[in-house]
């Protein structure tokens, strides 16, 4: 009971601390000259005021409004940005107090920065999905130092040395839990609301908050190496590598702006001169066209809708390392797996010992063990674990990537391996039909026999790869360094298109090259979902590389594009699912700003609308398409 308080606490503070930053403090400076500006209008509007002071309240009122917009755009003048939105609205708005139009261009001011305040509120909303991942970063660490406690910065905890992590904290940094049990929060690095039971022997990672129990745990990375470190670095930088989207709004507004300028220009003094118009009216028309023409919906809207994207994949367990990224997600139309760890568990365990004649089972599974002793490899953990007695001292091990280990054992060279290791070895090996990884051993160029290894898949396997379907990808492939048999078996199984199997790290390459070329024939691109470290030269050479983050190696983390924290390839699926999504709705906000620009500037330009309405045209526009943006926070994706 007591735990639960502490975290109920723990989520009290955080949510008012979130509440209090829901206006920065540039948006309060805002909303206060909002305020004064407003009340500095009705005041100079206000009939009871003799004519000379109503002029000093109005000016008073533009100046405590505008100008911080007209000091904006003087100063971008001078760093060559000079057709910006804060251009527009200067000129507009000096050009109807010129025209003696006061509260015309006092109301363009104020519903301009209303509509700023009204964006700033809706970005801070969009960037709680993603800074409520900065909060699992931690404060201290609790350090065991000879019995007695020290509360110490996680950056300057060594490895090896035991942290203790009470009820409600959050682990500080990576590793093995020596002493206690309890059950984790890991939502904010997996997406996952199920708490995770920890015990002795288990990995603990950094950024979980402890629920029950007091945890011992001997620190395996240091704190720049730590899960929490390496995704608030993901965070931090999603935003750094544009979409195409974004990178065109950009030029597009750069080109568009200095056009409607000079089409201002030209309205305000072509009709007085070819048609003899009355200046006044023409300048005015071409006043509001500037005011109608701030592209303020397309430049601030489609970055918003993008960042919502990757803050609404962060809610999943999907960090995304950029928006260029979510946008390509959407011309996938080949994606690859690995096979160990990714759509299996990786967690191997020997189901058959099958020695030669003279040979014990005993025997084969103890040179087996010895051999794979110092190997971290999933298949020689499970060997180690199949045998519990003494092992043999071993020279000379190495290990090669794809074929096996060898080792010195008693003056004789034994191979521990695949079928490979032993045909260029020279072997005189028998060759198993079971259904597994088969691991052959041989001493001293003599077959011993062989250990069938089987793992499991995935509980989410088959869903994901049913769901990809689902989607539209034409084609979901296998890439493992497995047995033919076991690769096609559990392709079989999953109704996967293609399996490639007995590769190395450079096979896979080299098929995910042939898999780019065909895709990008007809435009498309391909994908490739990997955990391990030899999955990194792969993972860089596929269009978008996903990493599963849940029991993924570092390199591969680093390798990868988009990195799902949890261990469920189905968010592969759903990350495409976000993907198209925030596509639908960057193609509504640009489509809808344009059409509505269009039309107004027309009946801007014809006199069919005046200041106001202008103002209500562009900042309008600029919050419906804010608002459209937002909402993708508030779909749920997990259906």
């Amino acid at each position: 009971m007591k735990s639960y308080d502490v975290q109920a606490d723990y989520k009290a503070k955080n949510k008012a601390k979130r509440i209090k930053n829901e206006f920065s403090k540039e948006t309060k400076f805002t909303i206060i000259r909002l305020l004064i500006s407003f009340i500095l209008l009705l005041l100079g509007s206000s009939s009871l005021v003799t004519s000379p002071i109503n002029a000093i309240l109005l000016v008073a009122a533009y100046l405590v409004i505008g100008s911080r917009i007209v000091y904006k755009a003087i100063r971008n003048i001078f760093h060559g940005e000079i057709f910006d939105e804060n251009f527009l609205m200067s000129i507009a708005t000096i050009g109807a107090i010129i025209l003696g139009e006061y509260p015309e261009a006092i109301a363009v001011m104020l519903f301009y920065e209303l509509g700023n305040v009204f964006e700033d509120i809706a970005v801070n909303r969009s960037k709680k999905s993603i800074s409520a991942l900065l909060e699992v970063k931690p404060n201290f660490a609790m350090l065991k130092i000879d019995n007695k406690m020290k509360k110490v910065d996680p950056k300057t905890v060594q490895i090896g040395q035991i942290i203790v992590v009470r009820p409600g904290e959050k682990i500080p940094l990576d590793g093995t839990v020596v002493l206690g049990s309890s059950s984790v929060d890991t939502s904010a690095l997996t997406g996952e609301s199920m708490p995770q039971n920890i015990q002795v022997g288990d990995t603990a990672l950094s950024g979980s908050i402890n629920q029950n129990g007091t945890l011992q745990i001997k620190v395996t990375k240091f704190y720049s190496d730590s899960t929490v470190a390496k995704i608030l670095d993901l965070v931090q930088n999603a935003s750094s590598k544009k979409a195409g989207a974004e990178k065109f709004i950009t030029k597009f507004a750069k080109v568009y702006t200095p056009i409607v300028v000079a089409l201002a220009v030209m309205l305000a003094v072509i009709p007085p001169l070819v048609m003899q118009g009355a200046w006044n009216t023409w300048i005015y028309r071409s006043l509001i066209f500037l005011v109608i023409s701030c592209p303020c919906a397309l430049v601030i809207s489609v970055p918003l809708s993008f960042f919502g994207g990757i803050g609404a994949a962060s809610k999943q367990g999907i960090l995304v390392k950029g928006s260029n990224y979510l946008e390509a997600l959407n011309k996938v139309d080949t994606v690859a797996f690995d096979k160990t760890g990714t759509l299996t568990r990786g967690k191997f365990a020997v189901v058959k010992v099958a020695p030669v004649t003279d040979i014990t089972k005993d025997q084969l599974l103890q040179m087996a063990a010895s051999v794979e002793k110092n190997s971290t490899h999933p298949i020689a953990s499970s060997i180690q674990s199949a045998y519990t007695g003494k092992v043999l001292p071993i020279e000379n091990a190495t290990e090669s990537a794809g074929h096996g280990l060898t080792a010195v054992v008693d003056d004789q060279k034994v191979i521990v391996g695949n079928a490979k290791s032993m045909r260029e070895s020279g072997i005189n090996f028998v060759e198993s039909t079971d259904i597994g990884t088969i691991v052959y051993v041989a001493v001293g160029k003599k077959f011993w026999g062989h250990i069938v290894i089987a793992d499991e898949l995935k509980t989410d396997a088959q869903k994901a790869i049913q769901l990809l379907h689902n989607r539209g990808i034409k084609q979901t492939v296998m890439l493992t360094g497995d047995n033919e048999k076991v690769g096609h078996s559990i392709a079989k199984k999953l109704k996967m298109s293609g399996v490639y199997t007995n590769l190395l790290p450079e096979n896979k390459v080299s098929i995910v090259n042939k898999l780019l070329k065909k895709s990008h024939q007809t435009n498309h691109k391909v994908a490739f979902v990997g955990d391990g470290i030899n999955d990194t030269p792969v993972l860089a050479t596929a269009d978008i590389g996903f990493a599963m983050g849940g029991l993924g190696s570092d390199a591969a983390v680093e390798a990868a594009d988009i990195v799902i924290m949890g261990d469920e390839p189905s968010k592969v699926a759903r990350a495409m699912k976000i993907a198209k999504r925030t596509r639908q709705i960057v193609i509504q906000n640009i489509s809808f700003a344009l059409i509505i620009k269009v039309l107004f500037l027309l009946m801007g330009a014809l006199g069919m609308v005046d200041m106001w309405q202008a103002v209500f045209a562009d900042v309008g526009v600029t919050l419906i398409a804010v608002l459209n943006a937002i909402r993708l926070q508030l779909i749920n994706f997990d259906k």
